[in-house]
């Protein structure tokens, strides 16, 4: 009898360990239900990716998903750090999160080589597939799915033709490490040429080396193209004070480059961007889809819009066509 008692014991024993390792994934809500786990890992703050994670967050929470109720998230931030991005990416993993949001190509590619099983969702990202994150941007095939922030870069240039009319030759300023940067530079140049504009890539690897690249540029171009690049986006003070005070007009990718200094930008919204990578994490949380056969999703065109920094075209010397004039308003 002692023996029969001993082992019901150890069975018993053996069974909360287990229910208590079990409940271990996720925490009980105040209303007794699970509460699905997110963790982000966002490569750096610049409004750009801010107002995407913003987005994200406010796509959940209308659709009945908010923070500390019936989901938690985990907000990570790497500062512009790849190896901060790195250790990120493990930590979200070893908390075993049900999903990882991550923002920009680089945390991106961060989590999707930490994990292959938690469903990943990425965003502000170029060209998922050019970055190794998905089979193909139709069908990812993988845990990962997302949004893509691919910019009207011809309209961009276009745009640059209108503003800057005698524009002979333009610097097309990126980080040389960002996969995203170099595909809108490869369409930024082919977008120039057609214009009869010359171009020339004029990159870095980080921050430290912007100012000087840029003002390597003075008296040699007349015009900068930055597209949606992340290390630019954040220097993007640094480079506007220098190109500005050499009257060299800076045509960017979003709108966050042009309020911190670019002249203008025909762009994508990036809260809205965000809103959509939510809406796609409702499903995922709902489990009305999954991740290997959610497609890429992109903004419309009628969701792209213009933006012009009066401030900086006045003190270039720039009049504004009528016409964009019209547009903008």
């Amino acid at each position: 009898m002692k023996k029969s008692k001993k082992a019901i014991s150890i069975i018993l024993t053996a069974l909360l360990v287990t229910a208590s390792l079990t409940g271990c994934g996720k925490k009980d809500s105040a209303s007794g239900g699970d509460v699905f786990r997110i963790g982000v890992d966002q490569l750096v703050e610049h409004a750009a990716l801010d107002a995407s994670y913003k987005g994200f967050v406010d796509a959940l929470a209308e659709a009945g998903y908010v923070d500390g109720e019936k989901i938690t998230i985990d907000y990570q931030n790497a500062q512009g750090d790849q190896a901060n991005a790195n250790t990120i990416a493990s930590k979200l993993v070893n908390d075993n999160d049900d999903l990882i949001l991550a923002i920009a190509t680089p945390a991106s590619q961060a989590v999707a080589n930490a994990t292959k099983d938690i469903p990943i969702l990425v965003t502000a990202v170029t060209d998922p597939a050019a970055a190794g994150l998905v089979a193909s941007n139709e069908a990812p095939g993988g845990n990962v799915s997302g949004t893509s922030d691919l910019t009207p870069v011809k309209e961009q240039i276009d745009l640059l033709k209108q503003l800057v009319p005698d524009a002979k030759k333009i610097a097309i300023l990126y980080c040389s490490s960002e996969v995203n940067s170099k595909i809108q530079a490869d369409m930024a140049i082919e977008a120039a040429t057609k214009l009869g504009i010359e171009s020339e890539e004029a990159t870095v690897s980080n921050t430290n080396e912007i100012q000087q690249v840029v003002e390597s540029l003075i008296g040699k171009v007349d015009a900068i193209y930055a597209p949606t690049d992340n290390v630019i986006a954040k220097a993007m003070p640094t480079v506007s004070q220098v190109a500005n005070a050499n009257n060299l007009p800076i045509i960017c990718g979003e709108e966050g480059m042009v309020d911190a200094g670019g002249l203008a930008t025909y762009g994508i919204d990036y809260y809205e961007l965000g809103k959509l990578t939510g809406k796609q994490a409702v499903k995922i949380i709902e489990g009305t889809a999954t991740v290997a056969e959610m497609p890429i999703e992109y903004l419309s065109a009628d969701q792209c819009k213009l933006s012009i920094n009066e401030d900086v075209a006045a003190q270039l010397g720039i009049e504004i066509p009528s016409d964009l004039v019209e547009d903008k308003e």
